[in-house]
């Protein structure tokens, strides 16, 4: 889904990928409530994104690389410095038992890293995972578990009918690691109080 997405996505011809994607608070989708997702791919065929303000529960990234074999019990307390402190997100409600990795553009595979925006790619093969493991991986990265999907034309109904707001990322946003101020902090790129826009929610 995801290379069919990109391949239709031009730049210049109005879709999102590459910017962030901050829930309404009168977001009725619980999955979604208070989410700011990074757009990955949008184009005449859907769109794919990754929840970046949410955490993975009960899980850190040396005993994911453990689960999927990547490395040995034994070696999760030896992982290169920086790689066992890479984030595990809940990158949304489809596919959640498969991995994908935003990272910067230090690190690219040929046929399966998916540039974004110049800055951020996408990569969701295993061979990455062995990369960091190793020391070897991008500088900056973040895991998520599962992404986001819209089918073709749904996105753009869902903005329409005020669930979304977008605005443009930087990866010091992506990357940041207090994901608990993510939400607040979007809506402050986009120039909106969070408290006043919860205040006109709560009284629409």
């Amino acid at each position: 889904m995801i290379d069919s997405i990109a391949s239709q996505s031009d730049p210049d011809d109005g879709f999102l990928d590459g910017q962030l994607l901050v829930a309404m608070p009168s977001m009725e989708d619980s999955r979604f409530q208070r989410s700011v997702i990074y757009l990955c791919a949008h184009s005449s065929e859907g769109a794919m994104g990754i929840i970046v303000n949410q955490r993975a529960r009960k899980i850190r990234f040396p005993e994911l690389l453990v689960q999927l074999e990547v490395i040995g019990e034994e070696d999760a307390i030896r992982l290169p410095k920086g790689a066992g402190a890479v984030p595990v997100l809940k990158g949304g409600p489809v596919e959640t038992g498969r991995g994908f990795v935003l990272h910067s553009n230090d690190y690219f595979i040929q046929n399966s890293t998916l540039p974004i925006d110049g800055e951020i790619n996408l990569t969701a093969t295993v061979d990455i995972l062995r990369a960091i493991a190793k020391g070897e991986g991008p500088a900056q990265a973040v895991l998520a578990l599962g992404y986001a999907g819209w089918s073709p034309g749904q996105l753009e109904s869902e903005i329409q009918a005020n669930g979304w707001l977008h605005c443009p990322a930087d990866p010091s946003f992506i990357f940041g690691e207090e994901l608990d101020t993510k939400y607040e902090r979007a809506l402050r790129k986009i120039g909106i109080d969070p408290a006043m826009l919860s205040s006109a929610a709560g009284h629409a």
